[in-house]
Order: structure tokens, then sequence, then C-alpha cells
């Protein structure tokens, strides 16, 4: 039986769909080379580089397209259909965040170590102030993890007011990203 709720799914899809977009274009537009190639192999910059292909990756990785057929009527199909492009855009917005959230970091590494270096190469002077900002991005990478992603991005949802009754459980999208990009 129809339960009249299509249209907030359709929504909510186009919202994720939306959502998804934006960060991907902040995730392609972040710098992934540095302008000196001696800081090729830096922390900071392999991140950038290695979020850059992640971003790539979730954005040309194939749609779930096996859809249950849904007994009751046209509707039920489509509720079906929604729900299964509600997976599948929620995973992809989740997983490009915490793309976007280790780029942030890995930028705000660049700044740490552009002010330790003012300009100059790295030499022995400088070898304690970059070793403690790759702790600083590494403490910063290892808090970007689903658990904090999911539950920040539930919390962000409720505060703008939008319909979340249908939205996928962290394990539902950990599972939908490891059947796609494995």
């Amino acid at each position: 039986m129809a339960d009249g709720l299509n249209p907030q799914r359709t929504a909510r899809v186009a919202a994720l769909l939306s959502e998804f977009q934006n960060l991907q274009f902040y995730i392609a537009s972040a710098p992934n080379n540095p302008p000196d190639q001696d800081d090729y192999y830096t922390e900071g910059w392999s991140t950038l580089r290695q979020c850059y292909y992640d971003g790539q990756n979730i954005l040309n990785c194939a749609e779930d397209n096996q859809v249950p057929l849904a007994r009751g009527g046209v509707e039920e199909q489509e509720k079906a259909e929604l729900q299964q492009v509600l997976l599948d855009a929620y995973a992809r917005r989740h997983e490009a965040q915490k793309i976007y959230l280790r780029q942030a970091a890995a930028q705000r590494w660049i700044g740490w170590r552009d002010h330790v270096l003012q300009g100059q190469r790295p030499h022995a002077g400088h070898t304690e102030q970059l070793a403690a900002c790759d702790e600083a991005l590494r403490v910063e990478l290892a808090a970007v993890n689903d658990d904090t992603v999911y539950a920040e991005m539930r919390t962000s949802d409720y505060q703008m007011g939008c319909w979340t009754l249908e939205d996928p459980t962290l394990r539902q999208v950990q599972r939908w990203i490891r059947n796609r990009l494995s």
C-alpha cells in the first residue's frame, strides 16, 4: 500500500545529490601538486593527491541499479527505487564529506608548514616544527572517520530541518561503500 511519502523521498534525494555535487566541486578544486616539486612526497601533499583520486573514484563508481521488485503497484515500485537511490546519494555524500574533511586538514597543514618555513626550504633548524606539523595532520586525519562524519552529518540534517525518516544507517552506508569502492 502506498504511503504517500514519495515526494519527500524525491526531495531528499535531490538535496543529497546537490550536497554531493557541491562537495565534488570543492574536492576537484583543491590543489594536489605543490609549487615546489621537492615537497611532492610530503605528508600533506600526498594526502591532497589521495583525496583528489578518492574524489574521482566516488564520482565515477557505478550506481546500484539492482532495485528489488516491489509488490503493490507503481507507487510501491517508485518507493523501492527512491529508497535505493536515497542510499546511493547518502553514501556518496558521506564519502565525499570524509574526503573534503581530509583535504581541509591537509590544506591547514600547508598553512602551518608555510608559516614554519617562511619562504625558506626545509633545513635542520625546522625539523622539530615540521615534525609537529606532520603529527598535527595525522591527528586530524585520524579524527575523520565514519562514525564522526555520520554523526555530524545527521546533526546538520536535523538542524536544517531535513526529512530524515528513511535515511540509511551508518552500517548501510558502510556496506554500500565497501561494495562500490573496494
